[in-house]
């Protein structure tokens, strides 16, 4: 069977993730792994409001249907922050937000301390990295069903994490939306 045929990436089959499902706008390859790249660390802000469009247009419907009450975008390392000065998960969130009417948790997700760049390291040197790595604010009153979105899912390793602590704090159902999956999972 072809991948673009599999109703679940290899990586979901071989090992329980703590969300319920996800979708991505385009394989991680060229030009997708450019533009991607110029959206992230060349400023091209105005990105966001391109790929956002593109997922509402695409999987609007299918947010809908999942009774999606909140979009929580990955957060980044206030340090990160700082050095890059704004958040590509960020920027997506509110545009997509904007463009299906769903409220962002800008502050519900954040990390409880600095991890290495998961480019770097191999499945489970990513899982290793990310434990004990997000929190949830308190003051959040956790809805039924969340979106997390990102700019690339890998190996899922930072949506499982992410959906972990979402679903200790309350939530029931964790979705997530990527502008890009990468092909070698």
């Amino acid at each position: 069977m072809a991948a673009w045929e599999q109703e679940h990436c290899r990586d979901c089959g071989r090992r329980r993730l703590d969300f319920e499902q996800g979708r991505s706008l385009w394989l991680h390859v060229p030009p997708v792994t450019q533009a991607v790249y110029q959206f992230k660390f060349h400023n091209k802000r105005y990105y966001a409001e391109i790929f956002a469009r593109e997922m509402a247009d695409r999987y609007g419907q299918w947010i809908h249907e999942r009774g999606i009450e909140e979009i929580i975008p990955v957060p980044l390392h206030p340090s990160r922050l700082r050095a890059r000065g704004f958040n590509q998960a960020g920027l997506l969130a509110e545009q997509l937000s904007e463009e299906l009417h769903i409220p962002v948790g800008k502050n519900v997700v954040y990390r409880v301390r600095k991890t290495k760049p998961q480019k770097q390291l191999d499945d489970r040197e990513r899982m290793k990295n990310l434990r004990q790595a997000f929190g949830v604010s308190r003051r959040w009153k956790a809805p039924k069903s969340v979106l997390i979105v990102d700019d690339i899912y890998t190996t899922g390793s930072t949506i499982h994490r992410i959906s972990k602590v979402l679903k200790k704090a309350g939530v029931e159902k964790v979705y997530f939306l990527t502008i890009s999956i990468g092909q070698g999972l």
